[in-house]
């Protein structure tokens, strides 16, 4: 199993022992990923009386918090989980192009090999959360989102730099009598402009490209990002929880048939309460996180000396 934690969505994928996924869920975050997880485990126990666990890993920006509820066996990094994930489904895959609801990532692969990454977590435009944004303001669903794109023939040209200028910009458009269609086109092409001018700059960006992520459920994003890449964009079937396939393939390896950390679906009845401090032991200030589960101290994390780690509250 493996569980992705996002600001945007926590995603569960439950795989076989041959890596052939057979159950997923995706669930909107809301700003609790603690019942968020707790949720989504539920249902998938709901759904597969009889599963076994037999490893689990985490990840996405929450990963650490939910590798202490559940005990994972593995918590990796967003770059590492979705390069695995994509490598399984695509083995020749030379380009992961990802993006999720506050941040978008490109990863660089060569013979089943990471050779570069990069990330943008600084501006919001091109992330899943700003199109949200947009189709929200423009009456749409975000399901609809993705057809009125298609059904543009003549799209108009959209600032895509930041985000309140390409805000701005559509609704310059729309005062300008341009058709809805047209800008969500414009805009989509905006957005994957965006992405290769900054988060794949001096990028050695060849195909097969992979697309993952739930911005790959908009068909106009991928028709935008096979204009400005001139060449095909795979998105595979399960491009949405990709993060938690790749996070149950890692605990599968890390486990190698070992008994697994998993604390057992009991998780969704316990209660959790996270706090933070600063510590001020040293210049560095460091943020330090703390949870305790049924008024019991589990975990802390977040100090750079690891004087507050893990390791130190089990021997407390």
């Amino acid at each position: 199993m493996g569980i992705d934690v996002g600001s945007v969505s926590t995603n569960i994928a439950v795989l076989d022992t041959s890596g052939q996924v057979f159950d997923t869920l995706y669930v909107r975050t809301q700003g609790q990923p603690i019942a968020a997880i707790q949720q989504g485990l539920k249902t998938i126990k709901e759904r597969n009386p009889g599963l076994t666990v037999q490893a689990i890993g985490t990840t996405g920006s929450g990963r650490q918090l939910a590798g202490i509820m559940v005990g994972a066996d593995v918590v990796k990094n967003e770059i590492t989980a979705h390069a695995v994930a994509a490598m399984h489904v695509t083995p020749d895959v030379k380009t992961v192009v990802e993006i999720g609801g506050q941040d978008s990532k490109l990863i660089i692969i060569r013979n089943g090999i990471v050779i570069d990454f990069a990330m943008n977590t600084v501006c919001a435009a091109g992330t899943g959360s700003f199109l949200d944004q947009q189709a929200a303001r423009l009456n749409l669903s975000i399901e609809e989102f993705g057809g009125k794109a298609m059904a543009s023939t003549t799209p108009v040209r959209v600032a895509g730099r930041c985000a309140v200028f390409a805000e701005s910009d559509m609704i310059h458009k729309q005062q300008a009598g341009h058709q809805i269609c047209d800008i969500v086109n414009g805009l989509c092409q905006a957005l994957a402009r965006n992405y290769v001018n900054n988060v794949g700059k001096g990028k050695d960006i060849k195909g097969p490209v992979l697309f993952q992520g739930g911005v790959a459920a908009n068909q106009g994003m991928k028709r935008a990002f096979e204009e400005v890449l001139r060449c095909q964009v795979i998105i595979p079937p399960y491009y949405n929880v990709m993060g938690a396939i790749g996070a149950a393939l890692l605990a599968q390896e890390a486990t190698a048939g070992n008994s697994t950390a998993f604390r057992g679906f009991a998780v969704i009845d316990d209660i959790y309460l996270p706090r933070s401090f600063e510590c001020d032991g040293c210049p560095n200030m460091c943020e330090v996180v703390e949870i305790s589960r049924n008024d019991q101290l589990a975990a802390r994390w977040g100090d750079r000396c690891g004087k507050w780690g893990y390791k130190h509250c089990q021997e407390e």
